[in-house]
């Protein structure tokens, strides 16, 4: 702190040395420690409680600053709002959505905390920032927009706990939106937030969780972003179907795992931008590893004990190039929908190496943190040989079937899966039922292409011969089946079918889960 006692000049900025710049201010044993408290805390109090803490630059112990009762997520009513666009028009700016509402009004853009008070009920606040001197006009938006900012930035906490929708990190938010004109804020397109031109359209439609009637069917999720985890477990549900490690990879590491492994060998630019993603761990290895670990833990935390079922990575060449680094390792293949990927990538000596350093997260994931509801699932097994490969390999790197209730899934995705499902199924604890690549190789066309799109229906008597036959081998086996593809949350009626096949569980995206699970309690 500075001398001056005058708000605005009493706090310094201090240039600090780039070591310390990069090294995390807690620990894991910081972490920890936090989480007694908070247990203690609240405990004490007997109810959820708003708890604020500071770290001492001096002495380096934690000291609880505050704790007040939490009133927004343990005062939900238990009926979920879902926001749902009606029409859509001229984008003119977009970044991280926060939350998952609509909100529409005019454009105030505040350059000034002085210029505050210009803001009206009902207006879409447009910033560079916010911070805590915001807070009173920020109550009074319709919805927030700021320049700059991630999900854990001012912005972004106060808009959860009004419940008001806000997109964060535009950029150019303040020069492209216009004084006073009309804007929808939509953040009920998934990650990305859109400010549409002019007042859209939208509906709300209101359900009461508690009286969800039962269904004769388990309902699951496919969750790939972990920021999104604890949301989507707040709607009913028997665990996640199908976690998408994709997602982790792509967007909290965004770096090739050869190019990790290789770093001494790969271009001198190339090793410089990977240590600067990796600042703040021992090495980039253990970057990847814990990036890997913290968000296929975050979402099994956020459903468990229900089961999280992981499918380990499943790039294609095509998708593991975009990577940092990935021009250097992956080859450009014609097809790669049928290329290198899946088992036969993981059993690859070229890739074995890579693959080790998924094991090792698994592995930390249920053995360190304890998160055993972590079941593992194998994707693209093209044949037997493949199967036994895969599960030799596991076991190698201490990930045995059965060993402290770790159960290892197989995507049947592939009509050989299928058709030889009693042979397959003697590596694997299961099928989770790949219906995006079962129809696509079943009918001999490319889900990409939209020259083909029309053909594409997981709906087709071919396909549903073949999703018959995984379903009853695996029942009259007594092993767990289910579905994790498209095809259930885009078609009712398909749900409906697969449950009168005795399918055990369908994975739904989560925004068709209500919908899904009403037409499917009226069909029981």
């Amino acid at each position: 702190f500075s001398e001056t006692k005058q708000a605005g000049k009493s706090t310094l900025t201090v240039d600090v040395p780039e070591s310390d710049r990069i090294k995390y201010a807690l620990t894991d044993a910081d972490v920890l420690e936090l989480a007694r408290y908070a247990v203690i805390i609240e405990k004490h109090y007997g109810r959820p409680m708003d708890i604020e803490w500071g770290k001492d630059g001096r002495d380096g112990k934690l000291y609880i600053l505050q704790a007040r009762p939490e009133t927004v997520q343990s005062q939900s009513s238990g009926v979920v709002e879902k926001f749902k666009i009606k029409q859509h028009g001229k984008v003119l700016t977009s970044g991280r959505a926060i939350g998952q509402k609509i909100g529409t009004g005019p454009v105030r853009v505040v350059h000034d905390p002085a210029q505050m008070n210009q803001v009206q009920p009902g207006d879409v606040l447009v910033a560079d920032m916010t911070d805590p001197n915001w807070e009173p006009v920020m109550k009074r938006a319709s919805a927030i927009v700021t320049n700059r900012g991630g999900r854990t930035c001012h912005a972004a906490i106060i808009a959860r706990e009004l419940g008001i929708p806000a997109i964060v990190g535009c950029g150019n938010a303040t020069s492209t939106l216009t004084e006073g004109e009309s804007v929808t804020v939509s953040c009920a397109e998934g990650d990305t937030g859109y400010v549409y031109r002019g007042k859209l359209d939208y509906e709300i439609t209101k359900q009461d969780m508690g009286s969800l009637p039962p269904v004769p069917v388990k309902i699951m999720m496919n969750v790939g972003n972990p920021e999104l985890a604890f949301d989507f477990a707040q709607t009913p549900n028997s665990g996640v179907g199908l976690a998408r490690v994709e997602f982790v990879i792509n967007n909290m590491i965004g770096i090739h795992p050869k190019a990790i492994l290789e770093i001494d060998q790969v271009p001198a630019s190339l090793r410089e931008e990977i240590l600067r993603r990796s600042r703040g761990y021992a090495s980039p290895r253990e970057f990847f590893i814990e990036k890997l670990v913290e968000g296929v833990s975050t979402i099994a935390a956020a459903f468990y004990p229900h089961p999280v079922i992981v499918r380990l990575s499943d790039f294609k060449s095509n998708e593991y190039r975009k990577l940092l680094g990935g021009d250097i390792y992956e080859p450009e293949e014609e097809n790669p929908m049928l290329g290198f990927r899946g088992a036969s990538r993981y059993i690859a000596q070229s890739f074995r190496d890579c693959f080790e350093m998924e094991t090792t997260a698994m592995k930390k994931v249920r053995n360190v943190l304890g998160l055993t509801n972590v079941q593992l699932m194998v994707p693209f097994v093209r044949n037997l040989e493949e199967a036994k490969g895969v599960e030799e390999l596991l076991v190698s790197h201490g990930l045995k079937r059965g060993e402290n209730d770790l159960k290892l899934i197989m995507m049947c995705e592939i009509p050989s899966n299928a058709l030889l499902a009693e042979q397959f199924l003697q590596y694997f604890d299961g099928f989770s039922i790949g219906s995006n690549d079962l129809t696509q190789l079943t009918l001999g066309l490319d889900r990409d292409s939209g020259l083909v799109a029309h053909a594409f229906d997981e709906r087709d008597p071919a396909v549903k011969q073949l999703l018959s036959m995984a379903i009853t081998t695996c029942n009259r086996l007594g092993k767990y089946v289910g579905i994790c593809g498209q095809g259930p949350s885009d078609h009712p009626d398909l749900a409906e079918w697969l449950m009168e096949q005795g399918i055990q569980s369908i994975s739904l995206n989560p925004d068709t889960v209500i919908d899904t699970w009403l037409k499917l309690a009226k069909k029981g």
